[in-house]
């Protein structure tokens, strides 16, 4: 069974070329496109599995194709990997709020894009959840009970808050990917606490120290948001 096609959108030609050769090497038929207009064009004629997508583009940027593929019904699903520069956590940040699954920071490890790519292909890049047949989520040595609002650590009772629980809860849904302080708000209304962007750090470190070794499966990403870990 052949591997999953890729578009990669790159204006560079050497990045271009560098992308292709490796995931050409893993096996992945590989797509390419020089501006945002062309890598619209592809997605909708070629039907790639995932997008590798620069957002430093002539014409119609990286962020622009990320906003249309989302607001399009046959591409909304296609997960997409960014390609950024350094110093842009904010473009970061609106990349990942759009609806892309991960991103990597220019210069970059072809080794490092395609454990990221292998990633989100595995995830299949949904939003879904991924509790087992009870709805109950075990990740490591957590067990999380969504329904009965309890985590058990190594079979232990951790006694968490509201809004602590639903922010491990929502990372934990979706281990590897990274969100944002605004998205973590976003899903997490707590009663018990008023969320806000800049109390979620707040938050994680209490988090953290109620999970004790458990809580190094929260993991920072400097400049943008958290994650747990994979």
């Amino acid at each position: 069974m052949g591997k999953e096609q890729i578009l990669v959108v790159d204006d560079e030609e050497d990045i271009l070329e560098l992308v292709r050769f490796h995931l050409e090497r893993e096996g992945h038929p590989v797509t390419c496109a020089e501006t945002g207009e062309k890598a619209l064009e592809l997605a909708r004629s070629s039907t790639p599995a995932l997008v590798v997508l620069d957002l430093m583009l002539p014409g119609i940027d990286g962020l622009e194709v990320a906003r249309l593929m989302k607001a399009d019904k046959a591409l909304r699903d296609l997960p997409i990997v960014m390609l950024t520069a350094k110093g842009e956590e904010a473009d970061v940040v609106t990349g990942l709020e759009l609806g892309a699954d991960d991103y990597v920071t220019k210069p970059f490890s072809p080794r490092v894009l395609l454990a990221r790519v292998k990633a989100v292909l595995r995830r299949g890049g949904k939003m879904d959840p991924e509790p087992d047949e009870t709805g109950v989520i075990r990740r490591h040595n957590l067990v999380i009970h969504p329904g009965r609002r309890e985590v058990l650590v190594d079979e232990k009772p951790v006694s968490l808050t509201y809004t602590e629980f639903g922010i491990l809860a929502y990372l934990a849904r979706r281990p590897g990917w990274v969100f944002t302080r605004t998205q973590i708000v976003d899903a997490v209304r707590g009663d018990d606490y008023p969320v806000t962007d800049r109390s979620v750090d707040v938050q994680i470190v209490g988090l953290r120290r109620k999970l004790g070794e458990a809580g190094s499966f929260v993991e920072t990403v400097r400049g943008v948001g958290y994650r747990f870990k994979e």
